[in-house]
């Protein structure tokens, strides 16, 4: 589970149906970015410069919000909050342009990324020409990097007056002179996006539906600081674009707010598309949005509660019951066991405890700080004292520790520690906690169901049993059950969901072996 990795603040408008849609008017794409920036693993923050009514088939309504307002809001977050990166997005007019430009320089951004959406993917010019004009003259000399397609290269080519500049684009050579060229309006990079001018296999401008020219992948050219990077990736043919370029340019920006270098930012920011879009749901009738989490995973529970969703699930469930409730811990609550099943029971669990702390200092020295050293530490302690106890039990029968220590360890008792110590020894850290904690968190809630329970006898002159009861409901025994689940909640949110149903499978498998451990004596 990721912390944090970055503050960034998106301008641009809100698509109600989740994503970006591209139209012969417009474009807006809040969602889209706000999602690749969750994604990321990033705090987003939005200045809306529009809302709209749209599905993935059309845009029906617009609102534009005015310049004063889409500026107030990109000045409180970057007061209060603050952003390690900005995106920028449609603007709309020529008075959020200048807005956002004056706002933006007043807070000295220093990583601008700008998605110039001038273009629609109908080939028609979606800003008027005096806003076009105030991006170009205001915003580009800021921005860090923007992300243009070929059609609006060719629109700030034409801005830049630059008679050089190929009109058609027919090889990577023209667009890398056409990025070069849109250097010359300000920006420190540029991406010009070939997505536009899919290539073969040979990288020639593909013909689709030609023998020997169908496209096979995509180029971007990343042009800034004398660098000309190519970012070659396999083409796809897909309706589920919705939202591409919003996407890309969010990746880019988190990616600088993680604090990436612009070539390592954009490499990213490319790869992390194309799979959005090979995995994508297929929502909508029309040009349907990415799978913008398609490299996240979400665990089933809260971090923190990991135990508490363990011993709730299916799997789990039924085998902690009969563990908890078995019919020797049941005899334990109501005095009813043979007292020749708890001495026999006793002596094994004094020989179990010794192999048991021995696996937690195994546990300690498989940890890597001193925090996970002292914690296992501690538990062992708890074991050493809690062995003592089962030497004043089996003196109070006539035991001596010399006969406990020359009783042979039975085969459920074998078993059992031998699985502890394998695991331990064969995996990480983290399994070997979870092998252990049947034991710990098991006789701490058998105690408390027991203390709890209206069939135990809570006097020792009734019940015999009772003091054991006491011993694992008592502070020093809860203590150790809170440090072992602690070490456990400290790790597993971290893991993949297939790593946690490797870890529950394990824990399973303990929770059988400490019920095999109440079977070796009979409960009546």
């Amino acid at each position: 589970m990721r912390e944090i990795g970055g503050r960034v603040l998106v301008i641009a408008g809100s698509d109600c149906s989740g994503g970006a849609f591209v139209s012969p008017s417009t474009l807006f794409g809040l969602e889209a970015d706000q999602k690749t920036i969750a994604a990321h693993g990033c705090y987003a923050m939005a200045a809306t410069t529009a809302l709209t009514v749209q599905d993935t088939t059309a845009v029906y309504d617009i609102h534009p919000v005015p310049s004063q307002f889409v500026a107030k809001q990109i000045d409180v977050c970057l007061k209060d909050i603050g952003a390690d990166a900005v995106k920028i997005g449609m603007l709309a007019s020529e008075e959020t342009a200048r807005a956002v430009a004056e706002v933006l320089k007043s807070h000295h951004v220093k990583s601008i990324v700008l998605d110039p959406v001038m273009i629609s993917t109908s080939g028609s010019q979606l800003l008027p020409n005096e806003a076009v004009r105030a991006v170009a003259d205001t915003l580009l000399p800021q921005a860090t990097i923007i992300t243009p397609n070929i059609p609006e290269a060719k629109l700030l080519a034409e801005i830049a007056r630059d008679a050089e500049a190929p009109t058609e684009i027919q090889s990577i050579r023209d667009l890398e002179q056409m990025a070069e060229r849109i250097r010359s309006l300000g920006p420190k990079w540029v991406l010009l996006k070939g997505g536009h001018l899919p290539l073969t296999k040979d990288l020639a401008v593909a013909e689709p539906g030609v023998q020997g020219k169908e496209p096979e992948y995509v180029v971007d050219i990343l042009c800034g600081e004398g660098q000309m990077i190519h970012i070659k990736s396999l083409y796809q043919q897909s309706q589920n674009t919705h939202g591409t370029g919003c996407t890309l340019a969010s990746a880019i920006a988190s990616n600088l707010a993680k604090q990436k270098d612009i070539p390592s930012a954009v490499r990213s920011a490319c790869r992390f598309i194309q799979p959005a879009i090979a995995t994508a749901p297929g929502y909508g009738k029309g040009h349907g949005p990415l799978n913008h989490f398609h490299s996240s995973f979400q665990l089933p529970f809260s971090r923190g509660y990991f135990i508490e969703h363990l011993l709730s699930r299916e799997d789990v469930k039924p085998v902690w019951d009969r563990f908890v409730h078995h019919p020797f811990v049941m005899g334990l609550g109501d005095g009813s066991l043979p007292l020749e099943s708890f001495k026999g029971y006793i002596i094994q669990d004094y020989l179990y405890l010794i192999h048991f702390a021995r696996a937690h200092a195994l546990a300690a020295y498989k940890a890597t700080n001193m925090k996970k050293i002292s914690r296992s530490n501690e538990i062992v302690a708890h074991i050493f004292r809690e062995s003592t106890l089962h030497i004043d039990y089996c003196k109070s029968f006539g035991i001596s520790v010399e006969e406990i220590e020359r009783t042979p360890e039975k085969q459920a008792c074998t078993a059992y520690t031998r699985f502890l110590l394998d695991v331990g020894h064969s995996q990480d850290l983290l399994a070997l906690q979870v092998a252990l904690a049947p034991c710990t968190l098991g006789y701490g809630a058998v105690a408390q169901m027991l203390y709890h329970h209206p069939n135990t006898k809570k006097d020792a002159k009734d019940n015999i049993y009772w003091n054991w009861i006491e011993n694992y409901v008592a502070e020093d025994y809860r203590e150790a059950v809170q440090l072992a689940s602690e070490q456990l909640e400290d790790e597993i949110g971290r893991q993949t969901p297939e790593r946690i149903e490797e870890l529950v499978q394990i824990f399973i498998q303990g929770t059988e072996l400490e019920i095999g451990f109440w079977e070796m004596f009979p409960s009546a």
